[in-house]
């Protein structure tokens, strides 16, 4: 549907609404938050965050999808 998308975090799909982020494409990056997407985030952005779960994971001796926040 228009005002929805499927997104990956971790090799786990939800669909979220993007009734509150406008310009929202295919292979962009969102924070998401209860089941909406709240912002965009530039490509550069959201591989920092990535790599900072990724150093908390490693750091507690987790793999890396155990510290991704998750949509239930």
């Amino acid at each position: 549907e228009e005002d929805h998308a499927l997104i990956d975090l971790g090799g786990v799909r939800n669909r979220v609404s993007l009734a509150l982020v406008e310009n929202v494409a295919p292979g962009d990056y969102v924070i998401v938050h209860t089941g909406f997407a709240i912002a965009r985030l530039d490509v550069e952005e959201a591989e920092k965050t990535l790599a900072l779960f990724a150093e908390i994971a490693d750091a507690i001796g987790e793999p890396p999808d155990a510290v991704y926040p998750r949509i239930p």
